[in-house]
């Protein structure tokens, strides 16, 4: 066992004693140590119950034979920093999160981990942790939470977001936005459209990296305790047969995990992460996969932000193994091994499907016949960037820059009234080093939506949207400005070109001898100035990991 560098001989004698103020026996140091890598905190409702999921987790790991050790890291909330200039810590935490996993197991020469789930970056931080570690573990998600309830209709975060733009227009009064404030997150669990927890959640399924159905029952669900004590039994049968993550995370565990979020119509983040952790784990995994995954793979489940339901209602309706039953008859996915032992389709079963339910389709009559990503180049992106296409049918504008050097600026011309029909508001270093943190867009695309003009204009970035975010949006240009990208280079009134089809983003102005923007900005320290100085680019992860960034230079000076 790994843990007996800590625990085993005369010369450990110091450390048992310790651990033995712990409450551990002789027993349970015989046994193998898991590490339970808790994101727990009660700043949010996606992460505040994974404290108490933690106790039937202890209870299965002991069960099947494991002795748990519980460590706890953070979180930063996506939806309470959206919109501040704390949204600057989300991204940045994803490899803070990730590091601060790898360093408790390594630490303690833990044999195997499981690592507990809720918020947006918490999830991708553990899968890249377990590529790092290479050693049995996998991923639980704290689940979604269920709707709210306002004037007879279900309502989700993005409602209450939406509703900032309504109130900016004069279309909702104070006393109207307070009541769906007080109405819109009744309790414990994530966000609970198809927006970036659910995204990831769902494609660490698909990765192999959480059992099949674990992540889909919601948070406050009644079997949500016996899934975690089942996950015990599972974590100990992959230390039996010395089954690492790291082993499940493959150029095909990958591809199926793309084609679960474009299938879904899930969020852009689910590139981003997904691109971060092939990093981690070495696998050649690369930007250009996730268009070709959108152009053949049909949108099949109508989910927010672009449809109907919520995360509960496809659990209700049949789940992942459902979806993945599906997707394999339509030949988008390909079997793989999982952390049980068995493949993905094994694990699906049958699929079983609620009568009547109307979430997920059959790809033969699907949503949308294309996916809700697209990989543009051009001009303004000469390393790539990410179109959301999900929630509307356009595949073009054309129109002039509205240029902002950061996202208030942006948020407020919205909200004020200044940005007109047919334009394509820029919103410019807010990328992984300028912003730094690369912030999400969903305060200013929430609010072009609730003054109606979401079907009107584009907006462009080098930052990045929320899963909840719709409507006509590029994302991740890169380079980015604060990298001397020609995005930096654009000026009001340039025109630019987005063309899915063609996979263009570009402008007619001629750009090329302009001297870039310049940020005027504090200078950073601390977390932030490391953050800056270590971060790749977008079209890469926007990863930390320096092996993998030094790969890349030489890859684009060759």
């Amino acid at each position: 066992m790994l843990s007996d560098a800590i625990k085993s001989g005369a010369a450990r004698a110091p450390a048992r004693a310790m651990l033995r103020a712990t409450g551990m026996t002789d027993a349970d140091l015989a046994k193998p140590m898991v590490g339970i890598l808790n994101t727990w905190s009660d700043v949010t409702p996606c992460n505040m119950h994974l404290r108490q999921l933690a106790d039937p987790l202890r209870e299965g790991i002991r069960a099947a034979g494991g002795t748990p050790v519980e460590f706890n890291t953070i979180v930063v909330t996506d939806g309470i920093s959206m919109g501040s200039k704390g949204m600057r810590a989300s991204l940045i935490s994803r490899d803070w999160i990730a590091d601060s996993m790898e360093l408790a197991t390594l630490g303690h020469s833990l044999d195997a981990v499981i690592a507990l789930v809720g918020c947006d970056k918490t999830i991708p931080a553990a899968a890249m942790a377990l590529a790092r570690l290479d050693r049995p573990g996998f991923i639980l998600y704290g689940g979604s939470i269920m709707p709210g309830r306002f004037r007879g209709k279900d309502v989700t975060i993005l409602d209450v977001f939406e509703a900032v733009g309504s109130h900016a227009a004069g279309n909702m009064d104070d006393a109207e936005l307070g009541e769906l404030e007080r109405s819109a997150c009744p309790g414990a669990g994530a966000c609970g459209g198809q927006f970036t927890a659910n995204t990831m959640a769902l494609a660490m399924t698909f990765l192999g990296l959480s059992p099949m159905g674990f992540n889909d029952v919601p948070a406050t669900h009644p079997k949500k305790a016996d899934k975690m004590r089942a996950a015990g039994e599972i974590l100990m049968d992959m230390v039996r047969n010395d089954r690492s993550a790291r082993s499940l995370i493959t150029a095909t565990s990958l591809r199926n995990a793309a084609v679960s979020a474009t299938a879904t119509a899930g969020s852009t983040n689910a590139i981003l992460h997904l691109l971060a952790i092939a990093r981690e784990a070495g696998v050649d995994f690369h930007i250009d996969e996730f268009h070709a995954i959108s152009e053949k793979t049909p949108v099949m489940a109508d989910l927010k932000p672009g449809g109907r339901f919520n995360a509960p209602d496809m659990f209700a309706a049949g789940g992942t193994p459902l979806l993945t039953r599906m997707l394999a008859e339509a030949d988008l996915i390909e079997d793989a091994v999982t952390c049980t032992g068995k493949t993905l389709l094994e694990e699906a079963g049958e699929g079983a499907e609620t009568a009547g339910q109307e979430v997920i389709v059959p790809a033969s009559s699907p949503l949308k016949e294309r996916g809700g990503y697209a990989v543009l180049y051009g001009n303004l992106a000469p390393e790539g960037c990410v179109a959301k296409l999900a929630g509307h049918g356009r595949l073009s504008h054309r129109g002039p820059a509205r240029v902002f050097d950061g996202e208030d600026a942006a948020f407020a011309a919205v909200t004020s009234g200044s940005i007109q029909p047919g334009d394509v508001i820029v919103i410019r270093f807010e990328g992984p080093r300028g912003g730094p943190g690369m912030r999400e867009m969903l305060a200013v695309t929430a609010a072009l939506i609730g003054r109606g003009m979401g079907g009107d204009v584009a907006l462009i970035t080098d930052g990045r949207f929320s899963g909840a975010t719709h409507g006509f949006m590029v994302g991740h240009i890169s380079p980015e400005a604060e990298a001397m990208g020609p995005i930096g280079r654009l000026r009001e009134g340039d025109e630019i070109t987005i063309d899915v089809e063609r996979r263009i983003l570009e402008t007619s102005a001629d750009i090329k001898g302009r001297p870039p923007a310049q940020q005027q900005a504090s200078p950073l320290r601390g977390v932030y100035a490391k953050y800056a100085a270590l971060v790749g680019s977008a079209s890469d992860g926007a990863s930390t990991n320096p092996q993998a960034n030094r790969n890349l230079n030489q890859e684009i000076m060759q």
